[in-house]
């Protein structure tokens, strides 16, 4: 009797930790939050985060920029029940480049949108601005 009760506290032990582990591998990882293209004619841009309210919940965000590479003059993080966050001056990111990581306020916030002034350097007629959200 003893040795059942030996080997089924094994057993759960081990589908314990094999279920934290994969727990833990899904959490925490990087993703696209919006995507928009921008046009060397316009001198700013509203991009709204994709994807339902859970969706939005981020520990953190950085933006990327792919195709031209982007002079960021003002870069506003509107979060939903919190102040928004304004960056001004972040300067260029390179194409392929991204910004360092802003943390979200609180331990998690959800993030509507970004609001950035910018402009296509190069000569570039557009490039791709990514938002995206650590969870």
């Amino acid at each position: 009797m003893k040795m059942k009760i030996n080997t089924l506290m094994a057993s759960l032990v081990v589908a314990s930790a094999s279920l934290l582990g994969s727990m833990n591998a899904w959490a925490d990882e990087w993703f696209v939050l919006s995507t928009q293209t921008l046009n060397a004619a316009n001198p700013s841009a509203t991009i709204k985060s994709e994807g339902g309210r859970w969706d939005k919940d981020v520990k953190k965000v950085k933006v990327s920029a792919e195709g031209a590479d982007v002079e960021i003059s003002n870069l506003v993080l509107e979060w939903d029940n919190r102040k928004d966050d304004s960056m001004p001056n972040l300067g260029v990111i390179k194409s392929g480049g991204e910004t360092a990581a802003a943390d979200a306020p609180g331990r998690k916030g959800r993030l509507l949108g970004v609001q950035v002034q910018y402009k296509i350097l190069g000569g570039a007629k557009t490039a791709t601005l990514k938002v995206w959200g650590y969870d």
